[in-house]
């Protein structure tokens, strides 16, 4: 096992890695964080360098401090060679916290579940469709309604986008920290203070889009994650059927394309309209299942 470390070899990995998209997806994301500032405290292991068959991104131990902590404890893994992910799954995860794996190659699951039983540890398993799009440039342009008002910034540049205003408008915006409790409330795997605390996490350091309506509530949002993956969409009941999915998708991924990320996110295999939306977009669903291997042990 190696940890990768230089600077200059996790610039050539993203390279590599950036070469074989979208098969590298979401490890690819994650050594692009780590060379652009390293929010999330990643750290880079690997069966051999220059040439290698498995490469997994981990949380340094600073960030990993809380063994319950499932959320900040999370893993992804791309491999070439199962045996040598089996190797680095074995040797490179403390199987004595609450974990998650992220990976897109299948095997990883039953190699997981192998290593689990002799560790005496808990997993269960969630599969997705992974749905990448080539060039969000091409993405067709989300023609605005009159009563869609944009006050969004971006960061990278800190200009508002401007768009008609109209009565009863909701605007275009990035989601703030207050909004956390709400994002905790609806999103699937929430519901707790860990989830609070990695919403928020999210929120402070990773792009994020929202439609606020006249009082500044959000009704519709959408956020990345630390693979850089678009995530945890939703729109409240009483605001859907208006295309707000739509327009928040076609931002984030057109943000995220101009600052050099490809482009993907998960989608549960029975959200089948949520499967709609990404085919009407461009987006292509890969071969492959992607899995989330969730240890309990903690």
């Amino acid at each position: 096992m190696l940890l990768l470390s230089c600077s200059s070899k996790l610039r050539l990995l993203e390279g590599t890695l950036r070469r074989s998209l979208p098969e590298t997806l979401p490890v690819h994301s994650a050594v692009m964080n780590i060379n652009r500032g390293n929010v999330a405290g990643h750290e880079v292991l690997m069966d051999s360098w220059p040439e290698f068959k498995a490469v997994l991104i981990r949380p340094n131990r600073e960030v990993a401090s809380d063994d319950s902590d499932f959320y900040t404890n999370t893993y992804a893994v791309h491999y070439r060679d199962l045996s040598a992910c089996r190797t680095l799954l074995v040797s490179a995860i403390n199987w004595d916290q609450a974990f998650r794996i992220h990976g897109l190659r299948d095997g990883l699951y039953e190699a997981s579940r192998e290593i689990a039983q002799t560790k005496g540890s808990q997993l269960d398993v969630h599969r997705y469709f992974m749905y990448f799009h080539p060039d969000p440039s091409s993405m067709p342009e989300i023609r605005v309604s009159p009563h869609l008002q944009s006050t969004w910034h971006r960061k990278d540049r800190g200009e508002p986008m401007a768009t008609p205003t109209g009565q009863g408008a909701v605007r275009l915006s990035s989601l703030d920290v207050s909004h956390v409790d709400l994002l905790n409330e609806t999103w699937r795997f929430g519901g707790n203070e860990k989830s609070r605390k990695y919403l928020a996490s999210l929120i402070r350091h990773f792009p994020s889009a929202c439609l606020l309506d006249a009082t500044g509530h959000p009704v519709s949002w959408d956020t990345s994650d630390v693979f850089g993956a678009l995530g945890a969409a939703y729109t409240l009941p009483q605001h859907r059927g208006r295309g707000y999915n739509r327009v928040l998708t076609s931002v984030m991924a057109k943000r995220l394309h101009s600052l050099g990320y490809p482009i993907y996110g998960n989608v549960a295999v029975e959200n089948f309209q949520m499967q709609r939306l990404q085919d009407l977009q461009g987006f292509q669903r890969l071969p492959s299942l992607f899995y989330l291997v969730q240890c309990n042990t903690a």
